[in-house]
């Protein structure tokens, strides 16, 4: 693991993201104190595709008597009670 102060790492942005795509750890430093960590992400979770953009599944409705709505509006429209 790596530790950098906040300057450091600020300075050299890229080659710490580097490091972190190569596995490695990078712990970043405030005062000499550890403020957060930079960990890679495992390698099953970089090609998944995030929940809120897969595909919908459309959904389907029939109503209880069988009939599709498109009948139940012909119907309707006709003056027919459902």
């Amino acid at each position: 693991m790596h530790a950098l102060p906040l300057s450091e790492f600020r300075a050299n942005v890229a080659a710490v993201l580097e490091l972190v795509e190569q596995g490695q750890t990078v712990r970043l430093l405030r005062h000499g104190k550890p403020v957060a960590e930079l960990v890679p992400v495992p390698p099953e979770g970089r090609d998944a595709v995030p929940a809120w953009k897969q595909a919908i599944e459309p959904a389907t409705l029939a109503p209880a008597d069988g009939k599709t709505v498109s009948q139940h509006l012909i119907a309707q429209r006709e003056g027919e009670r459902p």
